[in-house]
């Protein structure tokens, strides 16, 4: 008889800026807590450009979706699921053990800016593929309006809030604000959590 996973262990990441001693100890970090996807909501570069920031994870074969933030370009971004082999889910789906994932990345904040307008229909596109999925999670680099992210007078994303009503995901992974690493919210039934640069492991 075969076991039926009850759920999907996730190690959710943000934020990480080129720094490559941060995504080997998320790759560690991924091992040691059996993780069977890594998602990486954003902000991969931007500060200190530092090649195989993917590498890590590829080199412990483990399964990687990443998304754009204010600071990588989408271009850069294609480019860096394309030399590692990972999927960038920005205005893209993915299904893994029956568990839907869907993305917008980017801010309008910073170098690669998108407008309210830009994220609302990336993730209308994006949800399209998940026909028929009940369990979902959305990932985003920007926090949502109305949530503990915006302490710091950073106004959040009011799409992405109401996409979470629209969609209804169990769960909405993002980033963007540091300091507000960490920091769990609700919007309606959708658990909202800011996972930052040292990651969150999460089941779904």
């Amino acid at each position: 008889m075969k076991l039926t996973r009850k759920s999907l262990r996730i190690l959710a990441a943000s934020d990480i800026h080129g720094d490559s001693r941060a995504t080997k100890k998320l790759a560690e970090k991924a091992v040691r807590e059996k993780a069977d996807l890594v998602v990486l909501c954003g902000d991969l570069t931007g500060f200190v450009e530092t090649k195989d920031i993917i590498k890590p994870f590829k080199d412990k074969n483990l399964k990687v979706l990443i998304l754009p933030g204010n600071w990588d370009s989408f271009a850069t971004t294609d480019f860096l699921a394309q030399i590692y082999g990972v999927r960038n889910i920005h205005g893209y789906s993915a299904v893994y053990d029956n568990v839907g994932f869907f993305g917008a990345g980017g801010a309008d904040i910073g170098p690669n800016l998108v407008t309210e307008r830009e994220i609302m229909k990336t993730l209308e596109k994006a949800h399209a593929g998940l026909k028929g999925i009940e369990k979902k999670v959305m990932l985003t680099h920007m926090h949502p309006a109305g949530t503990k992210s915006e302490f710091s007078g950073i106004e959040g994303s009011k799409s992405i809030r109401n996409a979470v009503r629209k969609f209804k995901p169990n769960l909405l992974l993002h980033g963007h604000i540091h300091e507000a690493s960490g920091f769990e919210d609700k919007i309606e039934s959708t658990r909202v959590i800011n996972v930052g640069k040292e990651g969150v492991i999460v089941e779904v």
